[in-house]
């Protein structure tokens, strides 16, 4: 398995040996710190495109559950109109319930 280092503070590459200080060592500092650089561009692309597919994912359930709660809504009119009778257990009513209660003693 791989080990996953904690979100939060992305840390520098740090080299085990310092270099002496030189032109050609300061050269290759900047290109770490441009390879750096690209990659975290291209990892923030990544992220951008799927923060897309996402919201996208998100807008088509949010459509998804009002479709599906409209439904709900023209069947309990449809059963409310079919059978006038009895009461639909969507309808909530002011008056309390009569329970008839039963005590065992053992």
């Amino acid at each position: 398995m791989y080990r996953t280092p904690p979100q939060g503070h992305i840390r520098p590459k740090i080299s085990s040996m310092p270099r002496p200080k030189s032109e050609p060592s300061t050269r290759l500092d900047v290109y770490k710190l441009v390879v750096e650089k690209k990659r975290l561009q291209q990892e923030l692309q990544k992220i951008d495109q799927r923060r897309e597919i996402i919201l996208a994912r998100l807008k088509d359930l949010n459509t998804q559950i009002q479709t599906l709660d409209k439904n709900i809504e023209q069947m309990q009119d449809e059963t409310a109109k079919s059978n006038p009778a009895e009461p639909s257990h969507a309808s909530t009513s002011t008056d309390s319930p009569s329970f008839k209660t039963l005590t065992l003693d053992y």
